[in-house]
């Protein structure tokens, strides 16, 4: 489904910049590959790749395998049950003891919420507050997956559980506990899901990501296995066993000891996913900054767009100019925190005013610098919706 730039600055000519959408058509076209490339497992959707309420409820309703929401923060995760969203599974350790009350407060009220653990401390911090309150909190291991190389980590550091040694005493802890139960098992497979693997120009280095995913599967579907054998032994009743991410879901599937895959960037197309061998998502989410000055005839700066992406620091993580093509960044001054310049020599014609579109280059990102969504289809705005900054919040 193909846009260009006239499509866009007819939709949106008289609005604000700068602005921030969703393609609602193209949204279909990912959730369409979503769902045939997760061949009928179950799809968790990661909220921090949203960030907005209404978006996470659209997909929730789009497909019967779409289930459940994996949150960022505790403090997210009780907004989203406030918000009347259940099955929350928080991916990442909560400490504060305040936060876990909090989620203790919305357990109490019928929310399931599930707290991640990979250690006898967070089993033990939990189990604290879950006493006070006088409940019985659902906890979900999380067993790295990280493969190690001759000098190289592939992977990222994650939680220290990765054999049975390791994970033994917090699984026993956990079972011997009457205020902790454990309701799922989560692996993330990062050096599989979020790397790409077809950059341009970079045929060696592509190469040689290629050959150490194809090294690593084995590992790790080995490693999974084993691990969930080891629990289930333990624990037969476990809820779920979550793995993957967007960029893995089509190796991710092929385990049987996975029952559920966490995607979130595939919905919105960030430019990080662009460079992957195996898939190509729609670029459904953009945002369009205003061309204020014309500094050189081939140079169009703009008001804003220096919205930079986490992760290690380098050029693919600044957003890059979408439409019109041919639109590029200055290399010496990237994406600026007031003003962007833009080269572009193509044929149409740009005055001030008009937008230049960009992308950015991880998902939900982008939601911290927008209160709204224009919601676009068919060629129009049908919809504007809040992110989490529109709502009043900011988890991280």
């Amino acid at each position: 489904m193909l846009r260009d730039y006239q499509y866009y600055r007819e939709i949106f000519r008289g609005r604000p910049l700068p602005l921030a959408y969703v393609d609602l058509d193209l949204l279909e076209e990912n959730i369409r590959l979503t769902r045939e490339r997760a061949g009928g497992k179950r799809v968790r959707i990661a909220s921090k790749s949203l960030r907005s309420v209404t978006i996470i409820k659209r997909l929730l309703a789009a497909e019967p395998t779409f289930q459940g929401i994996m949150a960022f923060t505790a403090r997210e995760a009780v907004y989203l049950a406030s918000q009347g969203l259940d099955d929350l599974l928080i991916g990442y350790p909560t400490w504060h003891e305040e936060d876990i009350a909090a989620v203790a407060r919305a357990s109490a009220e019928g929310t399931h919420i599930t707290l991640m653990v990979d250690s006898l401390a967070h089993v033990e911090q939990i189990e604290g507050v879950a006493r006070r309150y006088g409940v019985r909190l659902p906890l979900c291991l999380d067993i790295d997956m990280a493969v190690d190389f001759p000098g190289l980590h592939f992977g990222v550091w994650r939680s220290p559980l990765r054999t049975a040694e390791q994970v033994r005493p917090v699984i026993e802890r956990i079972m011997s506990s009457p205020h902790v139960w454990l309701d799922g098992i989560m692996g993330y497979e990062a050096q599989i899901a979020g790397v790409g693997d077809r950059y341009p120009g970079q045929a060696l280095k592509n190469a040689l990501v290629t050959w150490l995913k194809r090294r690593s599967l084995g590992e790790i579907a080995a490693r999974r296995a084993a691990l969930v054998a080891l629990i289930k032994e333990y624990a037969p009743q476990v809820r779920f066993v979550n793995g993957g991410g967007t960029g893995s879901v089509h190796t991710t599937r092929l385990e049987a000891s996975v029952s559920e895959i966490t995607v979130g960037s595939a919905f919105y197309g960030p430019t990080l996913f662009d460079h992957y061998r195996n898939f190509r998502y729609q670029p459904a989410a953009g945002f369009a900054i205003e061309i204020v000055r014309r500094p050189h005839p081939q140079i169009y700066t703009c008001l804003g767009g220096g919205y930079v992406a986490s992760g290690a620091a380098g050029p693919d993580k600044l957003p890059q100019p979408y439409l019109p093509q041919g639109a590029q960044l200055i290399a010496t001054e990237g994406a600026g925190e007031v003003q962007t310049p833009i080269r572009y020599s193509g044929p149409v014609m740009l005055s001030l005013g008009d937008p230049i579109f960009l992308r950015h280059a991880k998902a939900g990102e982008l939601c911290e610098r927008f209160t709204h969504l224009l919601l676009v289809s068919n060629g129009s705005i049908v919809d504007e919706v809040t992110t989490y900054r529109g709502d009043g919040h900011c988890f991280l």
